[in-house]
């Protein structure tokens, strides 16, 4: 299943093509056919520096944590802009880099890590458990955890009741 984009391939090389080949301004194509001029102006400099293949949608990418620092490191050391960094590294959007910068103020190096996504495999059985203490049961609490066990036992007992007059009256009406 690919992913829906806002503008296909198409419409962003026409673009790109009115500002590179008809000189066309950034702001002018925007009021012309509408998007933002930050993403024509987006658009021209991945055009430039990748070529067509710039202006295809990208699937969603996982980065290495190496590669974060190295993006990272490369800002602060080049003094690079958001936008010159994504170009340069062809990351599809600086809001990518910025949320790595503000993980890695608060958290260093462990808030660059992949975080785990999706639901977890199994469900934390702790929260049934209650918590034993190290006082003995007095005989009033034995008595009710015994007449909790009693009446579960009970339950189940009559469900299985139930089930079996079920069965038995499904095999009496099919003959």
């Amino acid at each position: 299943m690919e992913r829906k984009v806002k503008y296909d391939y198409a419409f962003k090389f026409e673009c790109v093509k009115l500002v590179l080949e008809k000189h066309y301004t950034c702001n002018y194509v925007s009021n012309l056919k509408g998007p933002d001029e930050s993403n024509i102006r987006k658009w021209v400099a991945f055009y430039r520096e990748f070529g067509s293949i710039g202006l295809l949608p990208r699937k969603n990418q996982n980065y290495s944590v190496a590669f974060k620092i190295r993006v990272l490191k490369a800002i602060n050391k080049d003094i690079l802009s958001l936008r010159e960094s994504s170009i340069k590294f062809n990351i599809p959007d600086a809001a990518i880099i910025v949320k790595w910068k503000k993980n890695f103020a608060n958290f260093g190096l462990a808030g660059l890590q992949p975080k785990t996504r999706g639901r977890p495999t199994s469900m934390d059985t702790n929260k049934r458990k209650k918590r034993k203490s190290d006082k003995p049961l007095t005989p009033e609490e034995e008595l009710l955890l015994e007449n909790e066990a009693l009446r579960c036992e009970n339950e189940l007992l009559k469900k299985l009741q139930a089930l079996i007059q079920a069965e038995e009256k499904a095999t009496k009406r099919k003959p």
